[in-house]
């Protein structure tokens, strides 16, 4: 089954996100994930707004997760860490 990685992201400092950003998309892609949505208008119909909505695909959860804790991820989320205010999960899908 396949999983996607959703986030929800508030930028405090742009400078430093774009360091994250770049990283983050290369751990991401490294591990076969592909972004499907990535900061595009949305609608926010409940909860807490978050200016910045990011969807990755990837082949399934344990896959998504190993990204997650990679060396190349955990590098770049240092500078994610401090420059936004997040909530990052990750779900199963029926693919």
């Amino acid at each position: 089954m396949g999983a996607l990685w959703i986030a929800h992201v508030t930028v405090s400092d742009e400078e430093a996100y774009k360091k994250y950003a770049v990283g983050a998309t290369e751990a991401i892609a490294a591990h076969g994930g592909k972004f499907i949505a990535r900061g595009g208008r949305f609608v926010q119909l409940e909860g807490k707004e978050r200016p910045r909505n990011v969807v990755a695909r990837f082949p399934d959860v344990d896959t998504a997760e190993k990204c997650y804790h990679s060396d190349a991820y955990q590098t770049a989320l240092s500078y994610a860490r401090g420059a936004s205010e997040r909530e990052l999960m990750i779900v199963e899908t029926d693919e």
